[in-house]
This record gives structure tokens, C-alpha cells and sequence, in this order.
């Protein structure tokens, strides 16, 4: 018996990225080949691509370097966003043997297969990204407790920072009945928690139902989804990633205040506190209106976690301006953020905008921003002390330890004693960690 080809990959970037490598990896699964761990040798190897960070081309170039070394015989694929966005840069990099884009990344086997018959060096297969209009879905699998389920792609908002639909196209979605069996799959893993994730998740229903010579038109709407989803009993816990401010709507706010299985968190991009900023950044609400999606969670969920995306020296930004967006989050109840320093990206419109903020003055204030996180988390787990709430046991590097967070993303330590790896139960909050990352715990008994 022949032994099977083995193939490795490694991901960068966000959720989506990971639920996409893992339906990669079961599509080499169910041809033969043997799925390694990335620092193995492995005769193929896949890249799945980011294009948020300022730092693609380096990694990218710094891990085909990693393959390389490990096996030098090996085919190298790289896909994902960056891909899309920039193949010919990535072609050029030694080593790489085949570049996919986004309407080519799930056709991978083919043109792995037709690599092998004729090898070269630097093959692209990127078509134009407004010509890819399908849905493909995918959820991540491997030794955690939950999966990403991805249910939407694309995006037809045009933020003047951002690259994405460049990247990944136009809006799209799975169906309601193809999400639904996704997640009923997903449970019969063993699966705990399911992530719902997209791109612009908020907008799911775009691109399911489509009349020759009409766009598109939605079939259901996201609290649709919702509402579907919380019906599956084979399923304990659902999350909601990041969901835009003017799509997070009281009606799905107030389901998730009164369901089971869907958990008080949120996280809500802001990206400035400055209408004037928003307005630039091309966003779709003013910052009085994310206030009001604060405070109708807390109005529902008192307990509930809300995180937010915060860019910080965008174009403009002056130091007037980046006070008050300082002192708007200050003034809100959110738990935590996501600090992102703005960095140019070719062909976006905030890209030749003038008001460059200093690169020194952009770090200065993206480290403020993260010292008020900081503040945010600490003052979030302390107000929970002393209660009882519900975990989802996870690993520990630590074996007389067990890991996981509470319905409310409060992320906790426990003594291995009180529970099982994928089990939920009970644990009572008692003590930060010096550095407020974690709470210790202990049986409520």
C-alpha cells in the first residue's frame, strides 16, 4: 500500500481564515492525503493568507522560508486575502510554487494536481475578485472546544481604510438550511460552542437567492439565523463575532438577553469616537448610535462582555480628535478592545488622504488606548468576583490546571479537580491574576 501524500498548513489572520483552512484540510483528508503539523516535513505545503496586517509580505516570505528549509523538495501554495491582493508579489517569492485567489482557493486539489503533472515555479490562478460570487462554507475542527462557523463572505461596505472587498468580494451568504446542518456536523464532533462568523456577519442573507438578471435579494436576515440556531439542543453555547453597530439591531439584542444557548458577548467595531473620523473612515453610524447599541446590551444583559475595534492615527486624526474618541470609550461600559495602529494600504482612498499622522505619534496613541483596555478588563472581572457563572472547560498548559471562559468571555483558571476538558459547569469567580488576564476559581460547593 502506497503511503499517502502529507500536507500541512498554517493560517494568518482572523477566525474566517481558520474555519477556512480546516474545510481545506478535510478536502485533502477525503482525497488521501495525510494532514501534519506544520513544523513536520510534509510534501505539501498551504499558506492561507491575511491582508489586515502591515506585515503580509514579511510573514508570508519568513514562513515559505520555514517550509522550504524543512523540506526543500515540497510544493508551496499560498492563498487567503494576500493572495488575492497582491499574487505576482507572492509568485515572486522564492520558493512558492502556486498563488490561488478567493474564487480559486476551494478548487485547490485540481490545481495541486496539476502542479505535480508540470512543476514551475511561481503559478498564479487569481481571477478577478468581482467575478467571485459563489458561497462556499467551512467551519474550523481540530482540538479546541468550539468551532468558527463561517455563514457569510464579502463585504459591500467601501471603508475608505479597508481592503477586504478588494480581497473577498461582495457580500454572500450560506443559506439558513445549509448553516443549520453545518452546525448540527459540528455537534456531532463533540463540539461544545459554535462561533458564528463573516466578514460583515451582520449583513447574512446577501447572495442566497438569486433570480437570473436581479441582484441578489436576502432570504433571511440575521436575527433570522439567530433564532434558528437556538433552536438546535445538539448545540450548548453560540457566540456572535464581530458584528457591525448599525446591523446590531435591539431586535437581535434583546433574543440573545432572553436565550439559552447564545452568550452575553458581543463585539461591536468602533474604529474612532470622532464623528468626524467616522464620516471619513466612510462608516455607517455616527458614534451616538454605537452608545445606544451599549447601552440597550447593558439594558438586556447587565453581565454581558461587549468588546470593540478601535484604529487609531487614521488619516486627520488630530490630537483633539483622538482625546475625545479617549474619553468617549472611557465613558462607555465596554469590557475590552482591539487596538489597531492605522497603516496605508494601496488603492483604498484613505491612502491618499491628507493629515498623515506621525508613525511615533500613531504607537503613542494606540498604547494609550491598550493601557484603557487594560483598565476596561480589570474593572470587568472585578465586578463579577465573588459570582457564580458557567465555564467551557478548555486544555491548560499547566495539567493541574483547566482553562476556559464564562458565558460572559470571562477567561479563568481552575484546579484540574473541579471539572472535564469540553464539559461545561459551574465555577465561582474569586481572584485576578496580577496581570488581569485571568480569574482563579473554585467549585461553588
Amino acid at each position: 500500500m502506497a503511503t499517502p501524500r502529507t500536507v500541512a498548513f498554517h493560517t494568518l489572520g482572523c477566525k474566517l481564515n481558520y474555519s477556512e483552512t480546516s474545510a481545506l484540510a478535510r478536502l485533502f483528508e477525503s482525497s488521501g492525503y495525510l494532514p501534519v503539523k506544520f513544523e513536520d516535513e510534509a510534501d505539501i505545503y498551504v499558506l492561507n493568507t491575511c491582508s489586515v496586517t502591515e506585515q503580509a509580505d514579511r510573514e508570508c516570505r519568513k514562513i515559505v522560508r520555514q517550509a522550504m528549509r524543512r523540506q526543500p523538495d515540497a510544493f508551496v501554495v499560498v492563498t487567503g486575502c494576500y493572495a488575492q491582493l497582491k499574487p505576482q508579489e507572492i509568485a515572486d517569492i522564492p520558493g512558492v510554487d502556486l498563488v490561488l485567489g478567493a474564487g480559486e482557493k476551494f478548487r485547490i486539489l485540481d490545481y495541486v494536481d496539476d502542479l505535480s503533472k508540470a512543476p514551475g515555479k511561481g503559478m498564479v490562478r487569481a481571477g478577478e475578485v468581482r467575478d467571485v460570487n459563489t458561497f462556499t462554507s467551512s467551519f474550523s475542527f481540530g482540538d479546541r472546544t468550539r468551532s468558527f462557523l463561517k455563514v457569510q463572505d464579502g463585504c459591500d461596505y467601501k471603508c475608505s481604510f479597508c481592503t477586504i472587498p478588494q480581497a473577498r468580494g461582495a457580500s454572500r451568504s450560506d443559506t439558513l438550511e445549509s448553516a443549520i446542518a453545518n452546525a448540527r456536523r459540528i455537534a456531532e464532533m463533540g463540539v461544545r460552542e459554535i462561533v458564528l462568523t463573516g466578514v460583515n456577519l451582520g449583513d447574512f442573507g446577501n447572495g442566497t437567492a438569486v433570480i437570473e438578471g436581479e441582484r441578489p435579494r436576502k432570504e433571511a436576515l440575521f436575527a433570522d439565523l439567530v433564532r434558528e440556531m437556538d433552536r438546535l439542543e445538539e448545540v450548548s453555547r453560540f457566540r456572535i463575532s464581530s458584528i457591525e453597530p448599525n446591523l446590531l439591531t435591539d431586535e437581535i439584542i434583546a433574543f440573545v438577553g432572553e436565550s439559552a444557548r447564545f452568550m452575553p458577548h458581543f463585539h461591536v467595531p468602533l474604529q474612532s469616537g470622532n464623528d468626524k473620523q467616522l464620516r471619513d473612515m466612510r462608516r455607517r453610524y455616527k458614534r451616538e448610535l454605537y452608545a445606544e447599541r451599549v447601552a440597550s446590551i447593558k439594558k438586556h444583559m447587565p453581565h454581558a462582555c461587549i468588546g470593540c475595534d478601535v484604529i487609531v492615527g487614521f488619516p486627520g486624526e488630530t490630537e483633539a480628535d483622538f482625546l475625545e474618541t479617549y474619553q468617549f470609550i472611557q465613558s462607555l461600559d465596554v469590557s475590552y478592545l482591539h487596538v489597531f495602529t492605522y497603516s496605508e494600504r494601496a488603492n483604498t482612498p484613505a491612502a491618499e488622504m491628507p493629515g498623515i499622522v506621525p508613525v511615533e505619534e500613531r504607537k503613542r496613541r494606540n498604547q494609550a488606548l491598550r493601557g484603557l483596555s487594560e483598565m476596561k478588563r480589570r474593572a470587568f472581572y472585578q465586578n463579577h468576583l465573588g459570582e457564580v457563572r458557567p465555564v467551557l472547560f478548555e486544555h491548560h498548559k499547566d495539567e493541574q490546571l483547566l482553562s476556559g471562559y464564562t458565558d460572559n468571555y470571562i477567561k479563568i483558571e481552575a484546579p484540574a479537580t473541579i471539572g472535564q476538558m469540553n464539559q461545561i459547569g459551574q465555577v465561582k469567580l474569586l481572584q485576578l491574576s496580577p496581570d488581569a488576564e485571568t480569574v482563579t476559581c473554585q467549585s461553588p460547593l
